[in-house]
């Protein structure tokens, strides 16, 4: 109908084959590097990686001024742009609200204090620190490293006999220890 709109609607579909074919190398070409590039960004994220390639692929669709001399899409343009939407996806995720499920509101807690816990076993540690060397020593192969007596008597190059009455002691002092501070009954 409009001779200068046509003329244009031309112009313009003899350039879009160029580009889809240079958009269709740099795949090619960079893709692969990409998305690997992508992986170490989202944490292993397959799925997000490549919604983020092709998001920079229609950035770089939509942007035909900044290919180069030959009209291809520098790696180092295409990675910059990919490492920005890949910042952009991580802050939206950070701010996003997590969806809480109908299930879990109707559930009761599960009545475990998390923090109390944390408290309580930063008192034990403590308290455990306090410990003479001798008694602690015992008390960590057999309580913390999980060792049988004889396995502890041989790292601790003592008798058996005296890893069991140190570790007896041990657990003796460290409940006197946390009785007095309030931590025990």
């Amino acid at each position: 109908m409009n001779p200068a709109i046509d003329d244009a609607r031309q112009g313009e579909s003899s350039l879009l084959p160029a580009q889809d074919e240079a958009l269709r190398l740099a795949y090619a070409a960079h893709a692969p590097i990409l998305i690997n590039y992508l992986l170490r960004l989202t944490m292993g994220n397959r799925a997000l990686a490549e919604d983020i390639l092709q998001e920079t692929l229609v950035r770089a669709w939509n942007h035909p001024e900044v290919r180069t001399a030959d009209g291809q899409w520098s790696r180092g343009w295409l990675i910059t742009v990919a490492r920005r939407i890949a910042i952009d996806h991580i802050r939206a995720d950070r701010v996003r609200a997590t969806d809480v499920l109908d299930e879990r509101i109707d559930e009761p807690p599960d009545g475990v204090d998390h923090i109390d816990r944390l408290i309580d076993s930063r008192e034990v540690r403590e308290a455990v620190a306090r410990l003479p060397e001798r008694l602690r020593s015992a008390l960590i192969e057999i309580y913390f490293h999980a060792h049988s007596v004889s396995e502890a008597a041989q790292r601790l190059s003592i008798p058996e006999g005296t890893v069991k009455s140190r570790t007896f002691y041990a657990l003796r002092a460290l409940r006197e220890d946390l009785v007095n501070r309030g931590f025990a009954e």
